[in-house]
């Protein structure tokens, strides 16, 4: 089944809890050795990504289904929030794919490459959470 959005009526329990999960991953993320585990980093900074755009689907009255779920929350994201930048956008399709790689090929990511791109990714965590914060005002 190709991915597709579905009309849903948010619950907002669900929303907050999420954004709770998110924040005990963003605090666990913290405590990991980033010179040791790169690649772990990597995919749960993804994975928060992914769930932040999940939520803000959700609030817009969206839930998605089938293959290629990940690709369609970004293209979402990208048409709909143009306060992300082109760089930005095309960071979580890399993360993304990296995240892909990771989980089904054992690619290794290198301390350099989460150097060079944990102030960006941390900007697009604090860009999306601004988003929910104002659609939950």
């Amino acid at each position: 089944m190709v991915a597709k959005l579905v009309k849903i009526t948010p619950n907002l329990k669900k929303v907050k809890s999420t954004l709770n999960t998110i924040d005990i991953t963003l605090d666990m993320i913290k405590s990991i050795d980033e010179i040791k585990y790169p690649t772990n980093i990597t995919k749960e900074y993804y994975e928060v990504i992914r769930e932040l755009i999940s939520i803000i689907l959700f609030l817009d009255c969206y839930k998605t289904y089938g293959e290629g779920v990940h690709k369609l929350l970004i293209e979402y994201l990208k048409k709909n929030y143009p306060n992300l930048n082109s760089f930005e956008v095309s960071l979580i399709k890399e993360l993304r794919v990296k995240r892909n790689k990771i989980s089904y090929d054992g690619l290794v990511i290198s301390p350099d490459y989460l150097a060079r791109n944990k102030t960006h990714i941390l900007k697009i965590i604090s860009k999306l959470k601004s988003i929910i914060k104002e659609k939950l005002n």
